[in-house]
């Protein structure tokens, strides 16, 4: 009995080993790829960000601050930031409810619906910027129109907006239709059933189970916002003080040579940015401190 014991637990534990080396990698991989991408990650993230703040700050705080509140910047950061407060609830009214007509119901041509949706991350925004001037160009489709009606969209305001809007479509929706499809509708029906009207339903069932995944889009959409460059160029004329958001402002102080200037308003950009990502691992980590306490 003693003999077929050990002899048991030995192939018990001979078989751990085996499966253990076929599940899991050696150690050398293991440190291999953490070195790998800790290299990729130091060249081609962290270098650049120590060079733009090093280069933003080489002449003091007092050059930096002559820049970013020159009257050209302060324009430049202007717009951007009415842009984005135009953008990004625009967005949000469009992915929840695209989401929810995806997820909830059925219908023809769901399918395109959702293939449409993609259509920005598959198109320059180069290319964007040329279709928005074919179609609100003086010599484009609507152009002699919107000439007529005194009505200016490209190389001001509204063209930037409709472009951007354009370019960031996808992430907002592309966040929340997966998870509404996860959740399915039985909630919703529930509340429904008790005589709750769709807006009561929408404002006490959907939106707080949606919620994380709502801010989570709202944050990519709100980087995305800030940082476009391709199609803006294209579409608003790059008046210097007037359309300039602040990528274009930048590319302007960098081709007049003002490096330090440049460099300064992009540490502002970079700023927000590493905002953004602060908020987007905040709500990240929130989420999964969530979900383990709602598993334990």
């Amino acid at each position: 009995m003693s003999l077929t014991n050990t002899s048991s637990s030995l192939s018990n534990s001979s078989l751990e080993k085996r499966w253990r080396r076929a599940t899991e990698e050696p150690a050398w991989l293991r440190l291999s790829l953490i070195i790998i991408a800790l290299t990729f990650l130091g060249l081609f993230l962290v270098l650049p960000l120590i060079v733009v703040l090093y280069s933003a700050f080489s002449q003091g705080l007092s050059a930096w601050q002559a820049a970013v509140t020159e009257p050209d910047a302060l324009a430049a950061i202007r717009l951007t930031l009415l842009v984005v407060i135009i953008v990004v609830p625009a967005n949000m009214v469009f992915g929840v409810a695209t989401a929810w007509a995806v997820a909830k119901f059925e219908f023809r041509g769901k399918s395109v619906l959702i293939s449409l949706i993609d259509m920005p991350f598959a198109i320059s925004p180069v290319v964007v910027g040329l279709i928005f001037v074919v179609m609100f160009g003086s010599q484009g489709w609507l152009g002699p129109w919107l000439y007529e009606h005194d009505l200016k969209i490209l190389y001001a305001v509204p063209g930037i907006v409709i472009v951007i809007i354009f370019g960031t479509l996808p992430f907002i929706a592309r966040e929340l239709i997966p998870l509404m499809q996860q959740q399915g509708k039985e909630e919703e029906e529930a509340s429904l059933t008790l005589g709750a009207n769709g807006w009561k339903t929408f404002w006490y069932v959907t939106l707080p189970n949606i919620k994380w995944g709502l801010i989570y889009g709202v944050i990519l959409c709100n980087a995305r916002a800030m940082g476009e460059f391709g199609a803006v160029a294209v579409v608003s004329g790059r008046i210097r003080g007037e359309t300039n958001t602040m990528p274009l402002h930048i590319e302007v102080l960098y081709n007049e040579y003002m490096f330090t200037a440049a460099f300064a308003v992009s540490s502002l950009l970079t700023g927000l940015a590493l905002v953004t990502i602060a908020i987007k691992s905040a709500v990240e980590w929130n989420d999964e401190r969530r979900q383990r306490i709602a598993s334990a």
